[in-house]
């Protein structure tokens, strides 16, 4: 049984595709695809920080070289285009049984710094 609809043959052929996207542009950034997620991610605010996990040493020194990825607003909009909710074709998981969507996670303005 397939737990992951984005893998189906319907549907990895066109998944591919972004990821070839994502894959280019990484390239002409000078990082791996990997850093430039992170990287997009550490750009929507001075709110938001990426908290990738790893197990390796390679791997966290690779994730902090994402830091020193510097996108334009037009390199975002373009990742943005990649990652718009109509652009991945199928669900996440089986059953769409995403984690994050029965969260109870706190609204933003309710966090308070110690």
């Amino acid at each position: 049984m397939q737990l992951h609809p984005r893998f189906q043959p319907e549907n990895v052929e066109h998944n591919k595709t972004l990821f070839e996207r994502v894959s280019d542009l990484a390239a002409r950034k000078g990082c791996t695809p990997s850093q430039l997620a992170l990287a997009w991610v550490h750009h929507q605010g001075n709110d938001v920080c990426p908290i990738p996990g790893t197990t390796k040493i390679e791997n966290f020194n690779q994730n902090i070289g994402a830091l020193s990825v510097k996108l334009t607003p037009e390199e975002l909009a373009e990742l943005e285009s990649f990652a718009s909710a109509d652009a991945v074709k199928g669900d996440r998981y089986q059953n769409d049984v995403s984690t994050w969507k029965n969260s109870e996670t706190p609204p933003v303005s309710s966090w308070k710094a110690t």
